[in-house]
């Protein structure tokens, strides 16, 4: 049974196998480290940088469920509340 799931995981359209996968696995490491950021004095965060992965985070997300295969690993608001 588990190996029947990690074998329909690795041969998704949207699997490891391909971009759609590992595109937004890198955004994931952007949410953390602005996560990171949230131990630092708001003086010296800059607004500009959360300006931009707040807006990217939409677009991303929004192109993830008009995309085929839908890509849910994309779809994340997390990407877009973190720069909130």
């Amino acid at each position: 049974m588990a190996a029947s799931k990690q074998q329909a995981f690795w041969n998704h359209p949207a699997g490891p196998k391909t971009i759609h996968f590992w595109a937004p696995t890198a955004k994931w490491v952007i949410s953390i480290a602005n996560i990171a950021d949230f131990s630092k004095p708001s003086e010296i965060i800059s607004y500009p940088q959360q300006t931009a992965v707040t807006f990217t985070g939409l677009i991303w997300s929004r192109y993830s469920l008009v995309i085929t295969p839908k890509n849910w690993n994309l779809f994340s608001f997390n990407v877009t509340m973190v720069g909130i």
